[in-house]
């Protein structure tokens, strides 16, 4: 007589294959998202150095340093700094060569223009964007008016031929002091402003010795004084023209030695 073979029913613990499975590709998951998000902060503190490198060389910023912590959480000034290039015009320049160029053309300006630095109606000095070369109110514009005074057209031709000999941009920028003002051209310090700078910039135009893509202009008002309004002094200070000569900047993340630009480097801006 045959005995009747047991059969076993389906098994109650199946699930745990399907569990540990699901366990395992959660857990690559959440490795691949660590991963990345560690990259993208070594990404991000990389740049930050760099940019303070690029500014700190041109002498814009302090020097102090942002400083970065390690694992061990101490601070660490000494990682590498990618390199940075400033292009100008056609030519790709180093901070510190910029900064050299700017202070040779300073020192150019200066000597040239040592009269009115002597009589206080031009400054000549680097400023947070680049060179500034500050045109007074009482040496080039009569009060309440936009149009520069006939006897300083060859002041303004010679600050025009020396910067058209370079691959700068020029930012002419109108300011006045807080003594509103109305008159019958102008019915604000916003129009006075802006009315000397692009007064100034098309007789630049007119001269044809900056290409119109390196100009722009702007008026400020009484909003970004250099002096406290006060005092008749520092009224009279506020009351300007800037010309400022700023540097077209890129910022190249290459590794160090590279040959080739890294992926989302800025690529080079040049003139039309």
């Amino acid at each position: 007589m045959k005995s009747r073979g047991h059969k076993s029913g389906p098994s109650n613990e199946r699930w745990l294959v399907s569990y540990a499975d699901f366990i395992t590709l959660m857990f690559a998951f959440f490795v691949v998202l660590y991963a990345t998000a560690t990259a993208d902060r070594k990404k991000q503190t990389q740049m930050s150095e760099s940019i303070d490198s690029a500014f700190r060389a041109l002498g814009i910023f302090p020097s102090a340093a942002r400083k970065s912590s390690n694992r061990d959480g101490a601070a660490s000034a000494d990682k590498p700094v990618l390199p940075i290039n400033i292009v100008m015009g056609e030519d790709v320049l180093a901070p510190a060569q910029v900064r050299d160029d700017l202070e040779h053309l300073r020192g150019q300006l200066t000597q040239a223009l040592s009269s009115e630095v002597a009589n206080h109606t031009v400054s000549i000095q680097m400023g947070q964007d680049g060179l500034v070369i500050s045109l007074r109110e009482a040496g080039f514009f009569a009060s309440g008016s936009a149009t520069p005074k006939p006897e300083t057209l060859p002041i303004l031709r010679q600050i025009a031929a020396s910067l058209a000999h370079t691959s700068y941009n020029l930012r002419i920028e109108g300011h006045t002091d807080d003594i509103p003002i109305h008159n019958a051209e102008f019915g604000s310090n916003w129009e006075l402003s802006t009315a000397r700078a692009t007064s100034i910039a098309r007789m630049f135009l007119e001269q044809k010795l900056i290409p119109p893509s390196r100009l722009s202009a702007a008026g400020f008002a009484e909003y970004h004084p250099v002096a406290s309004n006060d005092t008749a002094e520092g009224r009279a200070e506020n009351r300007r023209v800037d010309l400022v000569v700023t540097p077209r900047t890129i910022i190249d993340f290459a590794p160090p030695g590279s040959t080739q630009p890294a992926a989302g480097a800025w690529h080079k801006v040049t003139d039309n």
